[in-house]
């Protein structure tokens, strides 16, 4: 219970040792869980995603710059690459963002996706309960930037922003994918470019051809230029921030946020269902051997995945 009172006061070390017990699944991590799960639901999350090169680190470094002129207090989960030497994160993100290393507010924690699809670590949802208990009032989740299929963002993040850049040459492809689709905020980065303005235009259009409703928020484009150019690209933050705000709002007074809250929780059972029932299972499988035979079997088509799938769920599943 120790561990609880010390992260519920904001300590940064037992938050950082959970946070890495909960990545390498360590049992102990879930009964901790289980009881800062009271202090949690209060944090506005806000997730930043979009294609590598687009700036996502860049931007988010600025955002907590901007949303601590606010008194804001922030957590970062900045998702990286795994190493394939340690099999942790690449601390890339974490790198960018030294300068808020030495504000107590400010509280910035990479994760490896260890082979996790859809831009994420698979402990993404449970560290992001720990910065809440630690009452950060805003999460910050920076998806790792693997382009089309990365959208599982929008289970854990109240709104969530899609960073695109001109001049990669991937813009229409981005513009069709599913990640277009789940964006709240469009932050064309690097907005000094050629291109930026007709990548402006193609969003616009994209948002104009889609079917109007009356109660629907419509999704604003904002312009960030260049990094260096210090108070054009700080008055973009600060614009950034208003439409982050106008969301949130947006959120609450729709009903929109409980929809958001409910998905997410729904996200969470399912995702607690997978590490309690189908994860042992495979794990007794090939222990005992038994997968290895699966395999076999169905390698030469003397059984198939369904059946055995059903076989197994009425022996283990009562």
């Amino acid at each position: 219970m120790e561990t609880v009172k010390k992260i519920c006061t904001g300590d940064v070390r037992c938050a950082s040792r959970l946070i890495r017990d909960i990545e390498d699944k360590i049992p102990s991590a879930k009964s901790q869980i289980k009881k800062l799960y009271p202090h949690t639901g209060k944090s506005f999350i806000i997730g930043i995603t979009g294609s590598p090169g687009a700036g996502k680190s860049t931007l988010t470094d600025a955002l907590i710059t901007e949303l601590r002129k606010r008194n804001k207090t922030i957590g970062v989960l900045a998702v990286d690459p795994t190493s394939p030497f340690s099999g942790g994160a690449i601390l890339g993100d974490r790198i960018r963002m030294l300068r808020h290393a030495e504000d107590p507010a400010v509280f910035v924690r990479s994760l490896a996706t260890r082979g996790a699809l859809g831009g994420l670590s698979h402990a993404v949802g449970e560290a992001i309960h720990v910065m809440e208990a630690m009452g950060k009032n805003i999460i910050i989740v920076e998806t790792v930037g693997i382009g089309q299929q990365e959208i599982d963002i929008i289970n854990h993040a109240h709104s969530v922003i899609v960073v695109l850049v001109p001049g990669m040459g991937d813009e229409v492809q981005t513009m069709k994918a599913g990640i277009m689709e789940i964006a709240d905020v469009f932050v064309i980065n690097k907005a000094d470019r050629a291109g930026a303005k007709q990548l402006q235009t193609e969003v616009m259009s994209m948002l104009n051809s889609a079917p109007a409703l009356t109660d629907e928020w419509r999704p604003p484009i904002v312009m960030a230029g260049n990094v260096y150019d210090k108070k054009a690209f700080a008055a973009s933050m600060e614009e950034l921030v208003q439409k982050l705000e106008n969301h949130y709002l947006y959120l609450k007074g729709s009903g929109r946020m409980a929809e958001r809250i409910n998905r997410k929780i729904i996200v969470e059972i399912k995702d607690a269902l997978r590490a309690n029932i189908l994860e042992p299972i495979m794990h007794h499988l090939e222990e005992s051997g038994e997968l290895t035979n699966l395999v076999k079997k169905i390698k030469s088509r003397k059984s198939d995945p369904y059946s055995a799938a059903e076989e197994i769920a009425r022996r283990k599943v009562k």
